[in-house]
């Protein structure tokens, strides 16, 4: 069996975090796996949405993403009612047609600054992609070509400016490294926290999918 099963039941047992939603954050730096991470998890929710905040960032606010997020997401998410946003298109550098995401029982949010402090409140996990942020950088390069190479010059000092002010791993639940085979799953920082929430189901537990 795909452990992401496991790991889907788990999040479902959680308490909602934003009316009826279950919000889990993946974060981790660019180029960590974190949308790769998403997509199957969200196939082992059967067809969880998924917010990618690559959607909501502009060349011009690359963190800057907070107000959108509120007013066209979480506040509808809330209610229990359907999130209207339109994403960002990179390639014209202009907001494209509307998209639409459910208030379903999970609701997963992935992309760099993910966990951060004005999302940690809303979100009943953070999860933390555990990669080293040179080799995560270098695989974003590759993937992306030269022709992206000045962006991701300027790119690597706004993450690390972002995470240097608002650190997202201290505040994880579960590290997730992605193997050639599967996922490699570590409690978190944040595993053993006030709030007391493990969904890890053992610390060094391993996933494939």
């Amino acid at each position: 069996m795909n452990d992401l099963a496991g790991r889907a039941r788990g999040l479902l047992s959680l308490s909602p975090s934003l009316g009826p939603v279950r919000l889990v954050a993946i974060d981790g730096h660019a180029g960590s796996g974190k949308s790769t991470l998403a997509t199957r998890l969200a196939a082992a929710l059967g067809g969880a949405p998924v917010l990618r905040l690559d959607d909501l960032a502009t060349h011009e606010e690359l963190f800057a993403w907070t107000v959108r997020l509120h007013e066209q997401v979480l506040l509808p998410l809330s209610r229990g009612e359907r999130a209207r946003y339109t994403p960002y298109d990179w390639t014209a550098r202009r907001f494209g047609p509307e998209r639409t995401l459910d208030p379903a029982p999970v609701v997963l949010v992935e992309g760099v600054g993910a966990g951060r402090r004005f999302l940690r409140p809303r979100s009943a996990a953070l999860w933390w992609m555990e990669l080293d942020r040179e080799v995560s950088w270098e695989r974003g390069r590759r993937r992306d070509g030269p022709a992206l190479s000045g962006f991701w010059d300027g790119w690597t000092v706004a993450e690390d400016e972002h995470f240097a002010e608002d650190p997202s791993r201290p505040y994880a639940d579960s590290l997730v490294r992605q193997l050639s085979d599967g996922y490699e799953w570590l409690t978190g920082p944040h595993a053993t926290g006030p709030t007391g929430r493990d969904i890890t189901e053992g610390e060094g537990g391993r996933s494939s999918g």
